[in-house]
């Protein structure tokens, strides 16, 4: 600490989120734990900048191999070339910024800061402001400023062509308080770095606007969370009920009167967790299933998006099923199971509506969610004309177990969740923890990235592919065991107790 550390624009920004990470990940970065979903956030918003930038083939790219000090100066050597300037370097006080995109207008220039979203968010504004402080006391005229973000409306049409993927929201007005107050904020953020480790307590502000990669340094000697803390009541009352709780330093739902559940929902769970009797009322599930047609058809999909549309027909993050597991139970419980997956890297789409069309063409379709499963096969049917009858057919005969089990289910291990990982331990001996590699729908997503990545060996592949089929597969398993478990009558051999 001999020397005053540099201010960035994004060293800023997790200041105005907590002075304490702001010290640690300067001076003690090495505390840090990020996980792979931080370095493919980043690696993503890389590459929407690089794209960004290449929609401009006359610009000019400010390098940083040099140093940044070089970067200064080679920009201040082509802002009169009267062309787009990418990472143009400019420094102010000690914090240095490199701008996205500068634009030439009649009068100056348009910043856009380019981000990986589909829409501005709160703390966009900030990361501009910053960059705008920094060229004011550079001299710059700049006569607009934008977040420059992807159009949730551009669909692509053609390989490689994204003239139109993005979008400007002018942020001027937004920014400019903002910017009045930048050189108190920088002030206050080069103090905190020129003294100690800060004393925050952990908060709110550790998942926003980010996850911090420091929270196992922060919590490490706070006691152990109680074995039922009051966070686990769900859904947005439940959240709002627990943080009225936490700010009386109350964290353990067993010390929580009953009175004080504000609803039906929440008095349930904090019966059942008080008590350890579960809630199960079998003879409402009975009714509210027991129209669910033969065969019956328990579905489930994994998706990928992409930031930038992979696909001609895509749309930026729109969900795309790659892979499906169909359980198809026919009266006198025999099953049969199907299922797809496309690994090759093309657009799995029309293979995976083929595939689909060869379901049964009447019964239930049963899914967990069945709003996700819907939206895939409406999307699949507005892009594939010739299968769009048989693909809204198995839409318009989806039922939802999800909101059967959350009525009339609950038991509290389930820990204020019904997904159906939490679900389906509490009703048969088996759950995912068995399952090699992929274990999750995130699991799923990174898995089919590393797939179809011309890198991966073919035995990896293979081996992914194994992973991914076990994993879908056991989806649709699990909801067979869940429905069967649910309307089982008391007593019945299987029977829990519950």
């Amino acid at each position: 600490m001999s020397r005053p550390a540099g201010l960035s624009k994004s060293r800023i920004t997790l200041f105005e989120q907590c002075p304490k990470r702001l010290w640690l990940s300067v001076h003690r970065p090495e505390l840090a734990e990020e996980g792979a979903s931080v370095r493919s956030a980043f690696a993503a918003g890389h590459r929407v900048g690089e794209l960004a930038c290449s929609l401009y083939p006359g610009g000019i790219l400010i390098g940083s191999d040099h140093g940044l000090g070089r970067a200064i100066e080679d920009t201040a050597a082509v802002l009169g070339d009267g062309r787009p300037v990418f990472e143009a370097t400019f420094a102010r006080d000690g914090v240095l910024v490199r701008v996205d995109l500068m634009l030439p207008t009649s009068g100056g220039w348009h910043v856009a800061e380019v981000k990986n979203t589909t829409g501005v968010k709160d703390y966009h504004v900030g990361d501009i402001a910053t960059q705008l402080w920094v060229l004011e006391g550079a001299g710059v005229a700049v006569t607009a400023a934008s977040i420059r973000h992807l159009d949730r409306a551009f669909v692509l049409s053609e390989p490689g062509n994204y003239h139109g993927l993005f979008t400007d929201t002018f942020v001027d007005a937004l920014a400019a308080p903002v910017v009045a107050r930048r050189g108190e904020v920088v002030a206050a953020a080069r103090e905190v770095l020129a003294g100690g480790e800060p004393a925050l307590a952990m908060g709110d502000h550790c998942d926003a606007p980010f996850p911090c990669s420091f929270k196992a340094w922060c919590g490490r000697d706070l006691p152990p969370p109680p074995d039922w803390p009051v966070t686990l009541l769900p859904g947005t009352t439940g959240k709002k009920t627990a943080r009225r709780w936490l700010e009386r330093g109350v964290d353990d739902l067993l010390q929580v009167p009953a009175a004080e559940m504000p609803d039906a929902k929440l008095a349930r769970v904090h019966h059942v967790t008080l008590s350890g009797e579960t809630w199960h009322d079998r003879d409402a599930i009975a009714r509210e299933t027991g129209d669910w047609a033969s065969p019956r058809v328990f579905l489930d999909f994994e998706t990928i998006q992409f930031a930038v549309p992979r696909w001609v027909g895509t749309r930026p993050f729109q969900q795309v099923p790659f892979q499906f597991s169909a359980h198809v139970e026919q009266e006198g419980d025999t099953v049969e199971h199907r299922e797809y997956l496309s690994l090759d890297g093309l657009d799995p789409r029309r293979g995976c509506a083929e595939a689909l069309c060869q379901l049964p063409a009447s019964g239930a379709v049963i899914a967990w969610n069945a709003s996700f499963e819907r939206q895939c096969l409406l999307g699949l049917a507005e892009e594939f004309p010739d299968f769009a009858a048989a693909l809204r057919d198995l839409a318009a005969r989806l039922v939802d177990l999800l909101p059967v089990a959350r009525r009339h289910y609950y038991h509290r291990d389930m820990r204020g969740s019904w997904s159906i990982k939490a679900v389906l331990p509490t009703l048969a001996p088996t759950g995912y923890e068995d399952l090699d590699g992929v274990k999750s729908g995130t699991d799923a997503q990174a898995g089919y990235l590393e797939a179809i990545d011309p890198a991966t060996p073919a035995e990896r592949v293979e081996a992914l592919r194994r992973s991914l089929l076990d994993y879908c597969r056991r989806d649709t398993e699990a909801m067979m065991i869940v429905l069967e478990a649910l309307t089982r009558p008391a007593g019945a051999a299987g029977d829990a107790g519950c």
